[in-house]
């Protein structure tokens, strides 16, 4: 079996699953999506930001040095880079954010969680800190969102570290089926009714057994069932943000002249070859490390490998001196 045969199966058992788990009752949730988190796992200080509509926005802000902004996808939030913050934080200053509904940061009652919406909201977050000279880190929706905001302030930006992602409309097959599927009925049913999209993505998109103790802070910012709207949003994205991701398709050859570290989980169920070489092909000076055990969320499986490689690469790539791009 095809691996677009496999997701669209993966896909359909979660979303019966669904209709399973609704039959058990359930207590009830705050609507809030704040929780405890566990300081065991992820004790680092939480910084708030309130942007100008309305979204209060959680992030760590860790150690001294070159700016390095760490960004997430779906459906994820900066407890995906603890591994990395504790490991790099001694030689820059690393800076995860979590998007308007995800993580600790929560969004105003209009907020659609639109691809596009997400890119203005993390775009004012970088210019209301006035980073510059930033290493980017992206990984899942954190692609497309990281790089329009980079199109949008070329100067800020040095260099960029890619991990599993795109930056353009997708046009494989078993794209069009996942966010057919997890973008449509199917998977809003399954996250009303179970986090089927947190389940799914658990699933599938990690080699590595989590402990429970991980998997419950993975879980806490969608207990609330309406919280969990953004996590399907994102999968229906996929087709929906067509305009957005032309545009920063159309964007990125004004990046390419920035070095580039490539960190790809050979094992991920989304994006594969083609789209760590079509990458490779965007940013001519990059350097690329395939990690053969990991999957989707490489921050989970190959954390030290991404550390070795991180530090590795910037000891031969001039970044953070103050240097400006036009």
């Amino acid at each position: 079996m095809s691996r677009a045969p496999k997701l669209a199966f993966a896909v359909a058992v979660v979303a019966m699953a669904g209709l399973s788990a609704c039959a058990a009752p359930r207590n009830a949730a705050s609507p809030s999506p704040r929780f405890a988190v566990d300081k065991s796992l992820f004790p680092y200080a939480s910084h708030s930001l309130r942007l100008e509509n309305g979204a209060d926005i959680h992030y760590v802000d860790e150690g001294e040095g070159p700016v390095l902004l760490l960004l997430h996808g779906n459906p994820t939030w900066s407890f995906l880079y603890r591994h990395l913050i504790a490991a790099l934080r001694d030689d820059y200053r690393v800076i995860a954010p979590d998007y308007p509904g995800f993580g600790l940061s929560s969004a105003p009652p209009d907020y659609t969680f639109t691809a596009s919406e997400q890119a203005a909201s993390m775009s004012e977050f970088v210019e209301r800190l006035d980073l510059r000279g930033v290493t980017l880190m992206v990984q899942d929706w954190g692609g497309p969102i990281g790089f329009a905001i980079a199109e949008a302030h070329p100067r800020r930006f040095d260099a960029f570290i890619i991990g599993n992602t795109w930056a353009w409309p997708l046009e494989r097959g078993g794209h069009k089926v996942f966010s057919t599927l997890m973008g449509g009925w199917p998977g809003q049913f399954a996250a009303w009714c179970c986090n089927g999209v947190v389940r799914f993505f658990l699933s599938q998109g990690m080699r590595r057994e989590l402990s429970e103790a991980e998997r419950a802070m993975y879980f806490a910012p969608f207990e609330a069932r309406d919280s969990r709207t953004p996590t399907h949003v994102f999968p229906a994205q996929l087709w929906d943000a067509d305009a957005f991701l032309r545009k920063v398709r159309a964007g990125l050859p004004g990046l390419s002249g920035r070095p580039a570290l490539i960190v790809w989980g050979q094992a991920d169920f989304a994006f594969q070859k083609p789209e760590r070489e079509r990458f490779e092909q965007l940013f001519p000076n990059h350097q690329t490390l395939l990690l053969e055990n990991a999957g989707h969320f490489i921050q989970e499986d190959a954390p030290d490998e991404i550390i070795a490689a991180i530090h590795a690469w910037t000891k031969n790539t001039q970044l953070s001196k103050g240097a400006h791009h036009e």
